[in-house]
């Protein structure tokens, strides 16, 4: 693979799931919400419970195709510096989207310290370091004692004040030391644990390692085709190791179990795949169009639309002798008053969608790309 190229599959790839984030993250309603677009409630998996892991496949891949020149040079104060740089901004932009739009300090006393982004940059510089200190073979061991480690650690490790080892939303080892360390700055919902927190950031680590080792499987590889095959086939084999594992581990985003790393990061690597089939090699680039303008400004939209949804939930409006947010008198007026609840609901998702949609096709019309 040449420098100058560039893959569309996998700029459509992140686009379609930065879509997908918006999609489950900003339904009209969360009481009227398809099952489909809901996270399992403990262990399992739904689609929403793919998106994140893919990003995080993508990030690794990213990784690979963004560095693969460098290597040469090792790496070098001002590689690092970069690396360490994008880390930081993007770990500030997760606060900021906490802490929007009341930027006080007493807020801070309780602000969530976890999150997505947080996440996406602690995978990314700790991915980043190993791409350049390792090899591949060391890497596949460095995700295996990962894997292997984790397992071990949150099924005998025994939890202080608790007892035994269990895998219990409230009681397991990720939660205990969730409140231990960061008590009062996890997740709203909960407040005892987090769905980003962090032990689970070690497979997390993982996954991101995954889909770096696949972009180098693929740069390898030649011959369209046998890219292709070997994608399906070793995707095919991570899933039934996942569903095997998830046996003895269950498969559980909330605490991105090492099944759950492996069954995502082998459909991951099939979605993919077909990615690549369709637009790189078929050549069916106008369906990846609309993807490719959200992929190009990933990280952007996906803050925009957050900071819009808070704005949109803080602005109340008065409605008959209730006062109401702005979001929910748009989504009852607009949606609600002639679709069904959960039809409403979606409707409302994808308007936010095709919105941003308009603003990231203006974006790049504009060539601009706002980058960290």
């Amino acid at each position: 693979m040449l420098k100058q190229d560039r893959l569309l599959s996998l700029d459509a790839f992140r686009g379609a799931i930065v879509a997908a984030m918006i999609l489950v993250n900003n339904p009209g309603s969360w009481d009227a919400v398809y099952s489909p677009f809901l996270h399992a409630h403990w262990n399992g998996c739904t689609p929403t419970d793919l998106i994140f892991p893919f990003f995080l496949f993508i990030v690794g891949m990213s990784i690979h195709f963004a560095y693969q020149f460098k290597l040469q040079e090792g790496l070098t104060r001002k590689v690092f510096s970069k690396i360490l740089k994008r880390t930081l901004i993007i770990f500030a932009l997760g606060i900021l989207i906490a802490w929007f739009p009341i930027f006080s300090l007493e807020r801070l006393s309780h602000l969530r310290i976890p999150g997505v982004l947080q996440r996406i940059s602690l995978v990314f510089f700790f991915c980043s370091l190993v791409y350049f200190k390792t090899n591949w073979l060391t890497q596949i061991r460095i995700a295996s004692i990962l894997l292997v480690g984790y397992f071990l650690m949150m099924t005998l490790t025994p939890v202080p004040g608790v007892g035994p080892a269990n895998l219990e939303p409230e009681t397991n080892l990720g939660a205990w030391l969730d409140r231990f360390l960061l008590d009062g700055h996890l997740w709203a919902q909960s407040k005892t644990w987090d769905p980003e927190g962090i032990i689970s950031t070690i497979p997390a680590i993982a996954t991101g390692a995954i889909g770096m080792l696949v972009g180098q499987l693929f740069t390898k590889i030649e011959g369209q085709e046998s890219r292709t095959a070997w994608l399906f086939f070793i995707g095919c084999v991570l899933c039934v190791a996942g569903w095997t594992w998830g046996l003895f581990f269950p498969i559980n985003k909330s605490l991105w179990t090492s099944s759950y790393v492996l069954y995502t990061a082998g459909l991951a690597m099939q979605t993919f795949a077909c990615c690549y089939w369709l637009f790189d090699v078929q050549g069916l680039k106008k369906w990846a169009t609309p993807f490719v303008y959200y992929g190009s400004n990933a990280i952007f939209v996906f803050v925009a639309s957050g900071l819009l949804a808070k704005t949109l939930i803080r602005i109340k409006v008065t409605e008959g002798n209730e006062e109401i947010s702005l979001w929910s008198f748009i989504y009852k007026n607009a949606y609600a008053s002639w679709l069904q609840p959960k039809d409403a609901s979606l409707a409302f998702a994808v308007t936010l969608i095709l919105f941003f949609l308009l603003i990231l096709w203006q974006m790049y019309q504009r060539k601009i790309f706002i980058k960290v």
